[in-house]
């Protein structure tokens, strides 16, 4: 399907002749002789903004001179501009368990639209999408040689519905492509296939034009890509519909906040412990809803493995991206993995000529700045509970006894026997160790240098402890490749990191039981066990219902962390175990040098092993294309499907909007507190049989080995409302000291959050949510979102939100509010026991303060004022649509 471009663009369009062929492209250089502004000090990240302005600049797309002319006052006003501006993303990156209820909703567009006397046909992604099936696969088997082809064929007994269902997507829809599982995860091979640092294509005049390669996607770590110069971000999954189905999206112009990299690296430090630095100082300089540029000479020295490793940690620092431009590193980086050197060729002139490229004389303005020499890093982990609690290594064994006393409040060296076993568990024991997540098995660096640590340590006759769930989950097949070709997949066999399948597993929960006596005893002693992942995420009742403490490292350390078999250890300098000698073996006996990993990295990685598994990434294994699809256009939703079910979004609607509505007499579903993540909101692990989604199941004869995990049910919306705000770990201020999924009800008695929200919402009772600070933070799930809605909540009053939460929120029809005037939860002295009123939405604009009354249960009112953070026109018109999937489905029937 061709791009089309703005009619009124052709003072900026020029020509790049490149190998012999010339191609179209619109030159920033050209903006500036046309006399729309000086750009030349852009950072690289916003010049892509600009491009797009550029590309699209007539009235018909919502892209005026003045939006141009907006990135020249930005630079001119020392980086600040935030006027607002419609951009139209390249094309969009989807995973399963975000991917399966988007193509739900797409369907489900399909029926409305028909119920509207529209043609179904008008639902169609009008941008190229990717979909990776990376989210599914859960290590049930681990530790043996048979464990990936267990862990598979479970993944295709628990998930065949929703296989069938994307499968029949693939077909319905046009522009829609499905990487089957077990190829990787999806911003894996976004980085080493999919993306093109350069994008082509052909204009609605016949005419091929060149343009920056441009994502949204639905999950938060899309950033990853931001490492080859690709411009992209997580977006919810309802954003990333509309922007599928042809909708802008509607942004303020970023402040840009440039990080100089200087120094480089000492020896027996990783990528790793650079990102969880970058991570820490980021969080504390607060850069939500901003772009991060990395400048500075020491991109010279940073492999571009670890820029994507920075860059896909963008949602831990909270930024909207951490943008690398293109330089040499780029190059050779796109050549390494087998892009076409056509291709290559095209985006070295054209980031040259468009002045997209990094060199020695690259000093663009900023908003602010930080700095960091990379010299002063040293191998650190990060926990027990957010990715930005930054801890040393040899800080670890201290900050765990700390975090033991002062968070989880337990004593140390309680001993608990475990049935059948010689050993004990006690707190602090590493009961899952795992080398994880698309952050680090991006990264032949640390990949290898995990291999070596594996290598020496079998070598001298060590193992894993025995209570340790060892994994090894690389985020595609050419890791695999180059593991084998150095020899270090058997190294990692040896101490049990045998493959337990392609795809997200730990990180995303994904973890699967741990061995039940081990489990047990953990309960019956109520001990701090731990997990130590190479992930990019930690938050509470995430990695595991039998784990409170959970720690991000290298993968490296994950090896280590799985000889030594506890937190209770100085890892960088306390002997962890006895070799087959009886000798002491310290970490510095085991780690390899840098040169020792580099050599590897050089004979392994090659072009021809990325040329060779990305040949058919399309095509599947057997048991994929087994997988047989009705051919029609709209889906024949199957009644008694506990996976797939046709939301009720669309059911009913008619042809106009209604407008916005006051909020009277609101009752509180719940009251959390600060970082209140979209897993507490949210989660995607494991649910029990007594939990209302259990019950739900239970009820349809699904036994609870079948169960699956919230984010493989997230088809069916009434397993996903029944989960919101259901985390084992969310606390609701509302109730003294009780964790979990559990409110007050109408009559004051405790209840799960889904009992109550059903009580209230046939009293015709309106909920809201107080919370405090960052509310939101994590990953991009629409769910949340979602869940929020069909609990019935109208509004949601926090201190201060994240970027994609806020966005989705409103893309559900529920409306952010904030404190102002220093007012919290605290301050204003709530329990939970208010009536609440917010008045002024009737007539609402964008970042507008309205007037709220809060009743206390003995009758006082307090009048305060809350920021609707509806932030910008369009979104008010979502709202008055009751989301913006509504909003473009009318529009569709109308046209």
């Amino acid at each position: 399907m061709p791009i089309t471009v703005g009619q009124d663009t052709a003072k900026t369009r020029r020509e790049l002749s490149v190998n012999g062929k010339t191609i179209s492209y619109f030159s920033i250089p050209a903006a500036t002789e046309a006399g729309l502004g000086d750009f030349s000090k852009l950072p690289a990240a916003l010049k892509v903004v600009l491009e797009n302005m550029l590309r699209f600049e007539d009235g018909d797309f919502s892209v005026s001179v003045d939006d141009i002319r907006a990135f020249a006052e930005w630079g001119a006003n020392g980086g600040q501009n935030p006027r607002e501006i419609a951009y139209r993303p390249a094309r969009v990156l989807m995973q399963d368990f975000t991917g399966v209820p988007a193509v739900v909703d797409l369907a489900a567009m399909r029926d409305g639209i028909v119920g509207l006397r529209g043609s179904a046909s008008k639902i169609n992604p009008q941008v190229p999408v990717d979909l990776v099936i990376d989210h599914s696969v859960m290590i049930d088997e681990f530790g043996n040689p048979r464990a990936f082809q267990m862990n598979v064929d479970r993944e295709y007994e628990r998930n065949m519905e929703r296989y069938t269902f994307l499968k029949w997507g693939q077909n319905a829809f046009d522009n829609f492509r499905v990487v089957p599982p077990g190829t990787g995860i999806c911003h894996q091979v976004n980085l080493e296939y999919l993306a093109q640092t350069v994008w082509t294509d052909t204009d609605q005049n016949g005419v091929e034009v060149a343009y920056p390669d441009t994502l949204v996607g639905t999950d938060s770590h899309t950033t990853m890509v931001n490492g080859v110069a690709v411009l992209g971000w997580g977006v919810g999954g309802i954003e990333a519909e509309a922007a599928m189905l042809g909708q802008p999206i509607s942004m303020l112009i970023p402040e840009v906040i440039g990080f100089e990299l200087t120094g480089a690296m000492m020896e027996g430090t990783t990528g790793t412990d650079l990102v969880l630095k970058v991570v820490e100082m980021l969080r504390e300089k607060g850069v939500v809803g901003k772009f991060v540029e990395f400048y500075g000479d020491g991109l010279d020295r940073l492999p571009l493995a670890d820029r994507a490793t920075i860059a896909n940690m963008a949602p831990e620092y909270g930024a909207t991206c951490g943008f690398f431009p293109i330089d040499g590193e780029t190059i050779r980086y796109l050549t390494n993995t087998g892009r076409d050197e056509d291709r290559i060729a095209l985006v070295e002139a054209y980031a040259k000529a468009n002045g997209l490229w990094r060199d020695a004389d690259y000093a663009p303005i900023y908003t602010d700045t930080l700095h960091l020499d990379m010299g002063t890093i040293v191998p650190a982990i990060s926990g027990p509970k957010r990715p930005q609690d930054y801890v040393a290594l040899s800080d670890g064994k201290t900050a765990f006894l700390r975090e033991m006393e002062e968070t989880f409040k337990r004593p140390m060296g309680k001993e608990v026997a475990v049935a059948g076993e010689d050993y004990t568990m006690e707190s602090g024991k590493v009961v899952i160790a795992s080398i994880t997540s698309c952050t680090n098995t991006s990264n032949p660096y640390v990949m290898i240098g995990a291999g070596l640590v594996a290598r020496k340590a079998a070598e001298m006759g060590l193992n894993r402890k025995p209570w340790v769930k060892t994994s090894l989950a690389p985020g595609s097949q050419v890791v695999s490749a180059y593991l084998e070709a150095a020899g270090l997949q058997d190294d990692l066999d040896a101490i049990g990191f045998n493959l337990v399948g392609y795809g997200c597993t730990t990180c995303i929960g994904n973890s699967g039981p741990i061995q039940k006596e081990i489990s047990d005893a953990i309960a019956e002693g109520d001990l701090v066990a731990t997990s130590v992942l190479s992930g990019n995420r930690n938050f509470e009742g995430r990695i595991s219902p039998d784990v409170r403490a959970n720690y991000l490292a290298s993968p490296p350390l994950v090896v280590a962390y799985a000889l030594a078999g506890t937190m209770d250890i100085d890892l960088s300098s306390d002997v962890i175990a006895q070799d087959k000698n009886g000798n002491d073996v310290y970490l510095k006996d085991i780690w390899p040098s840098t040169e020792e990993i580099a050599d590897l990295v050089q004979k392994t990685v090659t072009r021809e092993a990325f040329q060779s598994k990305y040949a058919d990434v399309f095509k599947g294994d057997e048991k994929w294309r087994g997988v047989e699809v009705p051919q029609q256009e709209t889906y024949d939703w199957p009644p008694n499907s506990t996976y797939i079910q046709n939301p009720p979004y669309f059911q009913g609607m008619g042809p106009e909007p209604g407008t916005i509505e006051n909020i009277e007499g609101a009752k509180v579903l719940l009251m959390l507190g600060d970082m209140i993540t979209t897993d507490h909101i949210s989660p995607a692990g494991s649910f029990a049989a007594s939990s209302p989604a259990g019950q739900y199941l239970i009820e349809r004869q699904v036994q609870p080995r079948e169960f699956n995990s919230y984010g493989s049910r997230r088809g069916n919306h009434e397993i996903m409302m029944r989960g919101t705000f259901a985390n084992i770990r969310i606390k609701n201020e509302m109730l003294d000291g009780v964790e979990g999924g559990y409110t007050k009800g109408p009559d004051g008695a405790q209840s799960s959050v889904y009992d109550a929200s059903m009580a209230h919402q046939a009293n015709g009772t309106p909920l809201v949510v107080f919370g405090g600070e960052q509310y939101g933070a994590g990953s991009s799930r629409d769910w949340a979102a979602k869940g929020t809605a069909l609990l019935g909540v109208k509004a949601v009053i926090a201190e201060s939100f994240e970027r994609i939460h806020r966005s989705n929120l409103v893309g559900m029809g529920v409306i952010p509010l904030e404190f102002t005037g220093g007012d919290t939860r605290k301050t204003l002295g709530l329990t939970g026991e208010e009536t609440v009123t917010i008045t002024g939405l009737d007539n609402v604009e964008p970042l507008q303060e309205v007037p709220c009354s809060i009743t206390m249960a003995d009758g006082t009112v307090k009048e305060i004022t809350l920021k609707c953070r509806i932030d910008t026109a369009p979104e008010i018109e979502y709202i008055e649509h009751g989301g913006v999937l509504h909003f473009v489905l009318r529009n569709l029937a109308k046209d």
